[in-house]
């Protein structure tokens, strides 16, 4: 009975740890104006057609009226946010 129960609990915890770890995105966004390209793991859409985030390599937030978003892996986020990290 003992057992059943520790294989139930870690059976939960590993499936909620794959969960969360899977649901979290990726993003390169480009300034169209200069060209400067930023990593982030969370956009926010702005009225207007802004976009909002926290550059995830300066850790600052930052606002462009003009970008280009895209989703990528985790793993090109990891180079440009963590260079020399392998």
């Amino acid at each position: 009975m003992f057992n059943k129960k520790i294989t139930i609990i870690s059976l939960i915890i590993s499936s909620l740890i794959i969960f969360f770890g899977g649901c979290t995105k990726h993003y390169e966004v480009r300034d169209i104006e200069s060209g400067q390209i930023y990593y982030t793991r969370d956009v926010d859409y702005k009225h207007g057609g802004a976009v909002q985030f926290r550059d995830d390599r300066t850790d600052r937030k930052t606002v462009l009226q003009s970008s280009e978003v895209k989703r990528i892996d985790k793993d090109k986020y990891d180079v440009h946010v963590y260079p020399g990290c392998d």
